[in-house]
């Protein structure tokens, strides 16, 4: 089963990516609105200290994040995507 921290924290960073592509999407329109520019900087650093709570946690989302452990882990562990289900 998964762990419920996991799934939360994965959520986060999730949740928070979404609205900074949606915040993107928005500035790419309105360049010049600065409570959305607010928005986007705000979702830009939760997803920043979201990413880095979960890998320090649970290891890297991305192979790029990788950090260079003792040995090749980023494949052991289930995917981010991937949600146990109790059996």
């Amino acid at each position: 089963m998964m762990d419920n921290n996991r799934e939360i924290l994965l959520k986060r960073v999730q949740n928070s990516n979404f609205a900074l592509i949606e915040a993107n999407l928005f500035l790419d329109t309105h360049p010049t609105d600065k409570a959305a520019l607010e928005y986007f900087k705000k979702h830009q650093e939760i997803l920043k200290q979201a990413t880095k709570e979960f890998t320090e946690k649970y290891g890297p989302l991305k192979a790029s994040d990788y950090e260079g452990e003792p040995s090749w882990e980023w494949i052991s562990d289930p995917w981010p995507w991937e949600i146990s289900k109790e059996a």
